[in-house]
């Protein structure tokens, strides 16, 4: 089953330690830094990920027990079990690794950005100012994981509210914390079921639509794979292109003037 990381929004205290792991570990640019450091007043303003930006942690105000509070909530890749963007690519650029990560080969992507229009969660972006541009995503720093070291935000949080492990091994992990306390998180353990399963779990204690995460509790993402929908479809396409094939030709022959009266015409 691979590696997963579990998220848990009752333990994050915002302070992006991660964001800066992050961007140290994969040499991106702090050039939009001024986005991490919103004025109290503005915290809710939701920072989109970019090509150079592969994590980010959003503040959401939350009516919690009667009272306003904050909660600070893990954006990047989710790194499904059926990756839609696997799935969308005609150059196999994206693939899905049996350790768990959802990786890249830039040398294999034509530029097409399908990736980035069949994630249900947005997350690919495209780098539209250089030369050579590539299509970038979390990692799930793939290369220190398999040389036993942890991932370079799990290594950063001070409070511990980003572990990883084996998948399986973080989806009891996570129940374990549900049965253990239940008064402190909601029932339900996001990624278990969103579009067949993630590699990367979120726990909480409001529910994860204030969080604006789409739930298939909620019905407002569906547990099947991505995938499944575009092969559904896909499997009719040879019976209709003959089907229509073959309605055009009867069409043609149907309605093409026959006779002296024709050869006539062309005549003339």
């Amino acid at each position: 089953m691979g590696y997963a990381l579990l998220f848990d929004v009752t333990k994050c205290i915002g302070c992006r330690a991660c964001q800066v792991a992050c961007k140290e570990y994969n040499r991106l640019p702090l050039d939009d830094w001024r986005s991490w450091r919103y004025p109290r007043e503005d915290w809710d303003k939701q920072a989109p990920l970019t090509a150079y930006t592969w994590l980010r942690i959003n503040a959401h105000k939350v009516e919690h027990n009667g009272k306003v509070e904050w909660r600070f909530v893990r954006r990047s890749c989710f790194h499904c079990q059926e990756p839609a963007c696997a799935a969308a690519c005609f150059a196999s650029a994206f693939y899905k690794t049996p350790q768990g990560p959802v990786l890249y080969h830039a040398y294999r992507c034509v530029g097409c950005r399908y990736c980035m229009l069949a994630c249900p969660f947005g997350i690919p972006k495209y780098q539209w100012n250089e030369v050579f541009p590539k299509v970038q995503k979390c990692t799930m720093c793939y290369q220190r994981v398999d040389k036993g070291q942890t991932t370079a935000c799990v290594g950063a949080c001070p409070t511990g509210a980003i572990t990883i492990g084996d998948r399986d091994v973080m989806l009891n992990e996570a129940r374990k914390r549900i049965q253990e306390s239940p008064d402190r998180y909601v029932n339900y353990i996001y990624g278990e079921k969103e579009v067949g399963g993630t590699s990367l779990f979120y726990l909480s204690d409001v529910p994860f639509e204030k969080l604006g995460m789409p739930t298939v509790e909620s019905g407002e993402i569906s547990a099947d794979p991505v995938p499944d929908y575009s092969h559904r479809v896909l499997k009719w396409t040879l019976p209709i292109a003959f089907t229509w094939g073959a309605v055009l030709t009867a069409l043609y022959f149907a309605t093409k003037p026959k006779g002296p009266a024709h050869e006539e015409e062309e005549g003339h």
